[in-house]
């Protein structure tokens, strides 16, 4: 049979034909969903022929630089907190030496190379000469705007509606990581998984479908609604015995099962990530790469730095008893009024300073030093961070 036809009452023929070429190497099936998908849903296939309908959206990953394109804050830092890629953070407690967090390049011929990653978050191990302390922590951290996913279409008081979450990881050591999701409103929720032994640096592609729960609440607002942790490791003040693929009420004292502390405990130990995809649905489709352009912009709502490459510069001649100030509108409207850090690396009369901050404006000042009629001249770079 090359075709299967339907005609209508009026006469008139729909037809399913088969492929002009024969199937490669042997016959392909497609399963169908077993019930209709949403309003907007379309059919689309996990690789093996099975059929499911998702949610089609202009961006459907909610993940904002899961590629590590972008990394405002710079390339290379010792410090914990957001310091390299953008909407990426890792954390850390009681480390002997600080672990370095990185942007680094994909290397050429690895699948997330040929697929179209060219950039990864990596954390580079310091020597933990005092082992593995029960308050000890080394974390990457990511959190989801609220809003992102109360629109998203994933019904998360449903047992039946689910995300999925999708990541490239690389580890020199060859144990496994626990990774998890937590709500951020109402009573915290936490769902736990795991990566399995990874092979060492080797790249392996993760996923996890995760179902909604009663108790899971996410608001329609600007706070978070979900922080997804990677566990480089956590000490035995935070673990313990839970359950893996399952919602439960978020314990700070049991955040994951018991962890093996071979990577933590390895001087310059590495993990990497990159290609993390949040979606709605119960398949992971292929990522959705996005350009740097549209990225970027996504990232300007959590943080923007002026003058990082090259220092703004502030000339004025104050006459009277007035600071004169420049009022900037952002380019992308931030998530909150923003919090400020000025690097001033010039000051001839005159001190930065910042106010009237908004989520779409802030006024910047320059405070006279000298005489009344001072000529003023101040050289700086100003970060501005709505960061969850």
């Amino acid at each position: 049979m090359s075709k299967i036809s339907l005609k209508h009452s009026g006469g008139n023929v729909v037809s399913l034909n088969s492929p002009t070429n024969a199937p490669a190497a042997a016959d392909v099936a497609f399963k169908l969903p077993n019930a209709d998908g949403a309003n907007g849903q379309a059919i689309v296939t996990d690789g093996s022929g099975n059929l499911s309908f998702s949610s089609v959206a202009a961006t459907r990953n909610l993940i904002i630089n899961g590629a590590m394109q972008v990394a405002q804050y710079g390339t290379s830092s010792t410090e914990d907190g957001y310091n390299t890629c953008d909407r990426f953070r890792y954390d850390k407690t009681g480390t002997d030496e600080n672990p370095t967090q990185e942007q680094v390049d994909v290397a050429s011929g690895t699948t997330p190379y040929t697929l179209g990653f060219r950039k990864a978050f990596k954390i580079t191990n310091g020597n933990q000469t005092s082992g593995a302390g029960a308050a000890d922590r080394v974390v990457i951290l990511h959190r989801v705007e609220a809003q992102d996913l109360a629109n998203s279409g994933w019904n998360y008081t449903s047992a039946s509606s689910y995300i999925t979450l999708s990541y490239w990881v690389k580890s020199s050591v060859p144990q496994n990581f626990y990774v998890t999701l937590k709500s951020g409103d109402g009573t915290p929720q936490k769902y736990a998984t795991e990566t399995g032994s990874l092979t060492v640096d080797t790249w392996t592609k993760i996923t996890k479908t995760i179902p909604g729960a009663s108790n899971v609440q996410i608001d329609n607002d600007n706070g978070e609604g979900l922080e997804i942790e990677w566990s480089l490791f956590r000490g035995t003040d935070q673990t313990g015995s839970m359950s893996l693929n399952a919602w439960a009420a978020n314990n700070n004292s049991v955040r994951t099962p018991d962890q093996t502390s071979t990577w933590y405990t390895t001087n310059d130990a590495t993990f990497e990530i990159t290609g993390v995809q949040l979606e709605v649905g119960s398949v992971a489709t292929d990522f959705e790469h996005l350009s740097y352009a549209d990225e970027l912009r996504l990232c300007c709502r959590y943080f923007q730095h002026l003058g990082r490459d090259d220092k703004l510069v502030y000339v004025t001649q104050t006459l009277g008893n007035y600071n004169p100030a420049t009022f900037l509108v952002f380019p992308v409207e931030m998530r909150a009024a923003p919090t400020t850090t000025i690097n001033q690396t010039t000051n001839n009369n005159g001190t930065i300073s910042t106010s009237d901050l908004s989520p779409r404006n802030a006024a910047i000042n320059i405070a006279r030093s000298g005489s009344s009629a001072a000529f003023q001249q101040a050289e700086f770079d100003i970060q501005f961070s709505a960061e969850l």
